[in-house]
């Protein structure tokens, strides 16, 4: 993280909550219900827990291979109507790798147990689109109470952590777009390489995430 880090902090506290909470929230909204190609979140999900013949990890883990190239494909990322849009303080293909990443976080979500209109499980996905760094961090500057599966699982639903989550998050796409300026630069220099490593560290991401959330979110529906 470093400098970089501490400056997209910096940035994403001085838009939140208007813009940053807007914004984030509205990319999670269309990750759970789905915008042009991309069905909802618990439909695609419930399509894989088909495919799998009612396995959940299974169906979790084609979910997971399933972003992770969605996340590679940029013409798919430049192409999802409306959410580009919502690119005010960052690139087209930033916010399209959110809403995949989001999306995927969602369907894991839905798979385990969780009720995506539950505010306590919104912001557990949004905590897990910051990744385990990110959270752990947070979490011993008691920015954040706890891990994402506390956040989903609290007793109540604590309005005051939309903005700080949201706010975060927006920092952190911030620093992303920063390093995705620097793939866009030494693609200007050389020819085909720019965006072949940008599909591989995006893919690289999200794969990541998907990986932070299965750990994390726990099956609501079975003992730990």
């Amino acid at each position: 993280m470093g400098v970089r880090r501490s400056l997209a902090v910096g940035a994403g506290a001085r838009l939140a909550p208007k813009v940053a909470s807007g914004f984030v929230r509205t990319v999670l909204d269309h990750a759970i219900d789905g915008i042009g190609p991309l069905r909802s979140a618990a439909s695609t999900a419930d399509g894989k827990l088909v495919d799998a013949q009612g396995d959940v990890e299974n169906a979790i883990a084609s979910l997971i291979r399933l972003h992770t190239g969605l996340a590679g494909a940029q013409g798919f990322l430049t192409n999802l109507g409306g959410v580009v849009t919502l690119a005010v303080t960052v690139p087209t293909n930033v916010v399209g790798v959110t809403l995949v990443q989001c999306h995927l976080v969602a369907g894991i979500a839905h798979l385990r147990g969780y009720d995506l209109e539950d505010g306590r499980v919104r912001n557990a996905i949004l905590a897990c689109m910051l990744g385990a760094g990110s959270v752990e961090q947070l979490v011993s500057s008691h920015k954040l109470p706890s891990s994402p599966m506390a956040l989903a699982t609290s007793p109540v639903h604590d309005p005051l952590l939309d903005d700080v989550i949201s706010g975060e998050l927006t920092a952190e796409l911030i620093t992303r777009t920063a390093g995705r300026r620097a793939v866009t630069l030494v693609g200007r220099r050389v020819p085909l390489v720019g965006g072949g490593v940008g599909a591989a560290a995006d893919g690289w991401a999200t794969w990541q995430i998907g990986q932070y959330a299965a750990d994390e979110l726990k099956d609501r529906r079975r003992p730990a």
